[in-house]
């Protein structure tokens, strides 16, 4: 539940720990992801447990591991490990409001109120002032319930994670931290990264087709593009297998590693609860911005960025980033950090070629410096 490193302090945990193994490839890596596989070799080196990533293009698939999936029993980061995949899960919500958009269902251009009356009330916040696209592209100002002191000290330090990692939220108890708080500014008229507001769209999903948030994507999404890996867990605490650990030392410089692996992911809901894998994210990816997930008019305003202050070359759209990397070359696509995985996928215009990344550590090292390597 991050958006670049910028905004580590109230959407996520970051980066991860040590015990390096040899990087594991599908056979030996081509002079094109050569960069790439030394720059997951080097987020190990860097004290990331294990890092996994997959790239898609117009060769094919290639797939590159190292460093350890569990610590104790120095089992292998596999490539087909499936991790907990964070605010990636902001562009499967995002992709199927705007298919209801395409269908006649809902406009953007609604008010929240129109479809979640009288939800968004409280401290100076109006869900009659806010459109659903502001809710997409994080021009709402509807507060981060993710920054809300009493759930970061529920869920984000060692002693309230260990008593709390079991517990189900709602997602109108989500909504209810957030709500405590003042709106960050007037709809429209800046941009923060709230993870309250894909909770709002999830339930607006629900509200408008009768089914959860989870059923739209599993039916419009994972099926259809065969993503096997590819779950929305509710409130399941463990990981599918093939996968490994999760690590996180809570932010503190030096600090004990706490093996963070189960949780119940409502504390996310729809605005990061989603597992994968990094074949499944890079087929998702290169399908959407390929053209066959959304119509040409849905896809353009999904790619209609706002600027975002995290960094000059980042700019967000509707569930998806557009990102200048330092050799001038743009991809699209998201990241996404939970407690003990840190995730980065991106493609470019066309989807034709697509990356997917993972660390499984929350304190070390950083996911686009992958993302560098394979497309710069």
């Amino acid at each position: 539940m991050r958006a670049r490193t910028a905004l580590v302090g109230t959407t996520a945990l970051l980066l991860s720990a040590a015990l390096a193994a040899p990087a594991v490839a599908a056979g030996p890596a081509p002079a094109r992801h050569e960069h790439t596989r030394e720059a997951v070799e080097a987020a190990v080196a860097a004290g990331v447990p294990g890092a996994t990533a997959t790239v898609r293009d117009t060769h094919g698939s290639w797939s590159a591991a190292a460093g350890v999936g569990d610590t104790r029993t120095g089992k292998p980061r596999s490539a087909a490990d499936r991790y907990r995949v964070a605010s990636i899960t902001k562009t499967f919500v995002a992709t199927v409001l705007l298919q209801l958009e395409a269908e006649g269902r809902l406009s953007l251009d609604d008010s929240v109120e129109r479809w979640l009356p009288g939800v968004v009330r409280g401290h100076g916040h109006d869900g009659r002032g806010i459109t659903l696209r502001q809710l997409l592209n994080h021009t709402s100002g509807v507060h981060d319930y993710l920054a809300d002191p009493d759930f970061r000290r529920a869920y984000f330090t060692p002693e309230g994670f260990l008593r709390h990692r079991y517990d189900t939220l709602t997602p109108q108890e989500l909504v209810d931290f957030a709500l405590r708080h003042e709106p960050d500014f007037a709809p429209g008229t800046s941009w923060r990264y709230s993870n309250t507001n894909y909770v709002l769209v999830g339930m607006v999903i629900e509200k408008a087709t009768g089914r959860s948030y989870a059923t739209e994507i599993s039916r419009r999404i994972i099926g259809p593009l065969r993503l096997e890996a590819t779950s929305v867990p509710g409130t399941r605490v463990t990981l599918p297998r093939p996968s490994g650990r999760a690590y996180s030392t809570f932010k503190v410089p030096g600090g004990r590693v706490y093996d963070v692996t189960a949780l119940n992911p409502s504390l996310a809901s729809s605005s990061g609860e989603m597992i994968s894998n990094s074949a499944d994210l890079s087929r998702f990816y290169g399908a959407l911005l390929g053209g066959r997930l959304l119509p040409a008019r849905q896809l353009k305003e999904m790619k209609t960025t706002v600027a975002t202050g995290i960094a000059p070359g980042v700019r967000y759209g509707l569930g998806l980033m557009d990102t200048r990397l330092s050799c001038g070359v743009h991809v699209w696509g998201h990241n996404g950090g939970i407690h003990g995985s840190a995730s980065d996928a991106a493609t470019t215009a066309d989807g034709r070629h697509s990356l997917a990344v993972n660390f499984n550590g929350d304190w070390a090292g950083d996911t686009q410096e992958v993302v560098e390597a394979e497309f710069c």
